[in-house]
């Protein structure tokens, strides 16, 4: 037994050693008395000298409870096999649960290094004095000032590599930022005279992570030791990128230098994002544990929290798994909600991660495996409580509350009181069309602006392509030299002989002439009907050359809207034609159209056709581009919108949203047909 903390009541505390497990118990005032009488081998006899030694009064309880502790934890003197053989059946794990433990975590020690450590600390007790970190101090503004003298260059360090080698430099950089943390964990311990029995390897979820076991700290009673081995590795890590920083400096270009940039700015901070959290059984949680005195601090402020729960929600009055005073109360009560809630997003990030980084079927079971056992099986657990205890629940002011609260929040999911939806949509002119430049060309005359009111047929601009003249001149003279041979051609010899080839040459001649011409046409830019001038483009000015097929401008009309809406595939089957649609624009510059849905499209979008729709524009609908096509990332189908009552037409099309009337669905209902198209889209059916 070693000197152990002060309890939270302020009486002594002891740390129990068990030197074949490497484990530490912490034992109270009575345990402590108890076990240093444990010779006497007598049960009256060791609580009635405890009691006449010292000012506790302890019974059988006391001394039972004790035992029971001791003997779960195989802290006894066994003399019979049986009793050994009895406790093996106990503890025995089926295959599928040993399995099912081992592949969530699993440690797989590497090396014995106490040995080792202990020669080599000499080499390092630099490390432990303050000139090795007043050093560190002026190494890192050395660093900082000459990096800030080329900061273009370190921040784009990266920039010049891949493939293979900034591969390789990552993983260099990783693997020895993570031996250097726990190195550091391991000289410290070893420094204050700890034992490090085994370094290696843990797998949390298949996922590989370093570990040193420095449980001999525990029996250590200066919490300012404990708190340096517990925040040596970040240390290390922090030393590691300011030496990183430095050397940087002074390195040529190359994964070497792409190495050293990544120590010096991601993995100390990663390790910190990481590491630093106490939410998790990482080393903030061990800094924290240290920091307020409390060994197994999760399983502690868990328990409070239980109490807590139970006594707000069915009324029990049990009295606290321990007693705290109320500021150290309420601070455990936030840590294990937090520490909850922080957990339950991180299991189900890697629940996740682990179903799309397999193949379907096995990432199926995986991802079940991991929500059961990090989220359903604690709740499942704490829910057999209530359940145990169900005789000692009685109506109170507390158990009404939750009652009340429990059928309210029933209602909400029950109750069909949702039913409607607001899709993404977006609304137009029925009649609307743009104009293209038929060949590349010369701006001659623009005779329209933006918003201009136009007729059928009026000439809106006059396009001037150069070379179409120049080949329309010549087809022309082409076509006249044709002409007169032919009138020519009784009165001449050789132009007799051509016979009708001369005819053939005059009609190709004429076609292509009125070709060219209807080429020329096409460069002046009529209105096919009346309408507005919408979306000119800057190209369009007298003077400037525009591209062929480049868009100048639209011609909307006047009067007319139409539009179209992109429903998901869960509310889709409730919508029918001639349901009630409310558009409502984005930008708030007109009033809600009401419009009629038209026949809602059999299959989903495969392409998305309309631009303003997709995120990769800004739109709402998540989509990328893939080729000149932009597809849908998720399943969308097209609804038009119809016989909408505004009569005067937008002069541009509008994005928004439109509000649409379906069969009223409970939230549950809803999720689970959420549930049902996720599960087929993934399952491909």
């Amino acid at each position: 037994m070693h000197n152990g903390p002060l309890q939270a009541d302020g009486s002594p505390g002891w740390l129990l050693h068990d030197p074949a497990a490497n484990r530490f118990y912490l034992l109270g005032w009575a345990g402590f008395e108890l076990l240093s009488r444990w010779s006497l081998g007598n049960a009256s006899a060791l609580l009635a000298r405890v009691n006449t030694e010292t000012t506790l009064q302890l019974g059988d309880d006391d001394l039972q409870q004790l035992l029971r502790f001791l003997s779960g934890n195989q802290l006894l003197q066994v003399t019979q096999s049986d009793s050994l053989w009895q406790w093996h059946q106990q503890h025995k794990a089926g295959a599928l649960m040993w399995l099912l433990k081992h592949y969530l975590f699993i440690r797989i020690p590497l090396v014995r290094p106490d040995k080792l450590l202990q020669r080599l600390l000499p080499w390092l007790s630099l490390v432990y004095r303050p000139l090795f970190w007043w050093l560190m101090a002026a190494v890192m503004v050395s660093g900082l000032v000459l990096v800030s003298q080329r900061w273009d260059a370190f921040t784009h360090t990266f920039a010049n590599y891949a493939g293979w080698s900034a591969a390789l430099g990552i993983a260099v950089a990783l693997s020895l930022a993570k031996v250097v943390h726990e190195l550091g964990h391991a000289f410290t311990a070893r420094y204050f005279g700890c034992r490090v029995p085994a370094m290696g390897v843990a797998f949390l979820v298949m996922l590989p992570v370093l570990y040193t076991d420095t449980n001999d700290a525990w029996k250590l009673p200066d919490r300012r030791q404990r708190l340096l081995i517990g925040a040596a590795g970040m240390l290390a890590e922090l030393t590691l990128a300011v030496c990183a920083t430095l050397l940087w400096c002074f390195l040529p270009d190359g994964p070497l230098r792409a190495g050293v940039f990544l120590l010096a700015t991601t993995t100390w901070v990663a390790t910190l994002l990481i590491n630093a959290s106490p939410f998790m059984r990482f080393d903030g949680y061990f800094l924290l544990s240290d920091w307020w005195g409390m060994p197994n601090l999760h399983a502690r402020a868990f328990a409070l929290a239980r109490w807590q729960l139970r006594r707000s929600l069915l009324g029990l009055d049990d009295p606290p798994p321990e007693y705290f005073p109320a500021s150290r109360q309420r601070a455990l009560l936030i840590f294990a909600w937090v520490t909850w809630l922080y957990r339950l997003v991180v299991f189900t990030s890697i629940a996740f991660l682990v179903y799309h980084v397999f193949f379907k079927a096995l990432g199926t079971i995986l991802l079940m495996v991991e929500l059961g056992w990090f989220i359903v099986r604690p709740i499942f657990g704490e829910l057999k409580v209530w359940w145990r205890r169900r005789a000692d629940l009685r109506w109170q002011g507390r158990t009404w509350r939750s009652a009340a609260l429990l059928t309210a929040v029933v209602l909400f999911f029950v109750l069909p009181w949702h039913g409607d939806i607001s899709s993404p949509a977006v609304i137009g002119a029925a009649q609307s069309q743009g104009l293209y430049a038929a060949e590349a060309a010369d701006v001659a005359d623009v005779r329209v602006q933006e918003g201009q009111q136009v007729q059928p047929g009026q000439i809106l601009a006059i396009l001037s392509s150069p070379a179409l003249e120049y080949q329309l001149a010549q087809a022309k003279v082409i076509a006249t030299s044709l002409a007169w041979q032919v009138t020519q051609q009784p009165f001449n010899n050789d132009l007799r002989n051509k016979g009708g080839t001369l005819t053939t040459l005059l009609l190709a001649a004429k076609q292509q002439v009125a070709s060219l011409q209807e080429q020329r046409d096409r460069l002046t830019l009529i209105a096919p009907f009346a309408g507005r001038i919408a979306d000119v483009s800057d190209a369009l000015r007298t003077g400037t050359v525009v591209t062929q097929g480049e868009r100048l401008l639209q011609v909307v009309g006047l009067e007319g809207v139409r539009g179209e809406v992109y429903v998901d595939e869960e509310n889709v089957g409730d919508l029918h034609p001639g349901d009630i649609a409310r558009f409502i624009a984005d930008s708030g510059d007109s009033a809600a159209i009401t419009c009629r849905l038209g026949q809602v499209d059999k299959l989903n979008q495969n392409t998305l056709e309309q631009p303003l729709m997709a995120s990769i524009y800004g739109g709402p609908i998540a989509s990328e581009l893939r080729g000149q096509a932009i597809e849908p990332l998720t399943t969308v189908f097209r609804v038009p919108l119809e016989s909408c009552e505004q009569h005067i037409a937008p002069l541009r099309e509008l994005p928004g949203k439109a509000r649409l009337h379906v069969t009223p669905h409970s939230l549950l209902q809803q999720g689970w047909r959420r549930l049902a198209v996720a599960v087929g889209s993934e399952a491909g059916v």
